[in-house]
């Protein structure tokens, strides 16, 4: 079985991150030995801090298979970053590639050659309220159903203690001295599906079952009961774009009443003026 060396780059990345990382949080890492020591496999890993893809980085790297990332393609462009992410092997996303067949070829090619490449599924940091797995998309279903590569569920916490997601300021607070928890569990046994055609609805079920083992890994390493339904950001977003559509056609029709009101006004203020004129115009009339 094969399995890519870690490499210079892989290593000045540890040189550079990982003194920092030991020096400003405690570590409470589990479940390694469900990351194959050899053959290529995918992890499917929660996010829920910009920080967290180097807590689970550090804890991977230790096991000896270093991941290749999918990001976004922007950042290979240029600088450091861009040279760290060039050297270190990270695979990036083409977000304006329609075929996903086409955008994942690299990480299929990849776990082919015996490589583990790390998915983050939610596609971006959980909206969850309570910061749990929202619900996923299917990049890394497809990418399991083409290869029967073994998935396995990453669950992390901490980071987002440290750096919470959406904050108004991004800055670290690092005291008290936080814990970085990650949590490795068994592969998801998606055999069932194997053979299937990638549908849509067979794609959707692949992955709200890699959802489902992230989310009970997670709940392991919080001590809490996960929600019974993962939150659904398109639907959250489509609940807000009502709202905000029903509020401003409140808004319009109380300016529209208002307006209305402001024109009625004069025409009623003036109509007993115009009866006193009357009942004078009768006196005088009987006066003659």
């Amino acid at each position: 079985m094969s399995r890519r060396r870690i490499g210079f780059w892989y290593r000045l990345a540890a040189v550079i991150c990982k003194p920092p990382l030991l020096v400003l949080f405690k570590r409470d890492w589990r479940g390694m030995e469900h990351i194959p020591a050899d053959g290529g496999f995918i992890t499917a890993v929660n996010h829920n801090s910009y920080l967290d893809p180097l807590s689970y980085a550090h804890y991977q790297y230790n096991t000896g298979r270093v991941p290749r990332f999918l990001a976004k393609a922007g950042l290979f462009k240029s600088g450091f970053v861009g040279l760290m992410m060039r050297g270190t092997g990270q695979i990036p996303v083409y977000r304006e590639t329609t075929d996903a067949a086409t955008a994942f070829r690299a990480a299929v090619n990849a776990i082919e050659k015996g490589e583990c490449v790390a998915f983050y599924p939610e596609g971006t940091l959980t909206r969850d309220p309570a910061q749990w797995p929202m619900q996923g998309k299917t990049g890394a279903a497809r990418v399991a159903l083409l290869t029967k590569a073994p998935v396995i569920p990453v669950a992390q916490w901490g980071a987002n203690e440290a750096m919470p997601p959406y904050a108004k300021e991004k800055k670290l607070q690092l005291f008290p001295r936080k814990t970085l928890r990650v949590k490795a569990g068994p592969p998801v046994d998606l055999s069932e599906f194997y053979g299937q055609e990638p549908t849509a609805e067979v794609l959707r079920a692949v992955t709200e079952r890699i959802m489902a083992a992230i989310t009970a890994e997670l709940a392991g390493i919080r001590g809490e009961t996960a929600p019974a339904e993962p939150f659904d950001y398109r639907k959250e977003i489509a609940r807000e774009r009502r709202a905000a559509r029903e509020a401003a056609r409140a808004a319009a029709a109380a300016e529209a009443a208002r307006i209305g009101d402001a024109v009625l006004e004069p025409a009623e203020s003036a109509a007993p003026s115009q009866q006193v004129r009357s009942n004078s115009q009768a006196q005088e009339d009987e006066g003659k």
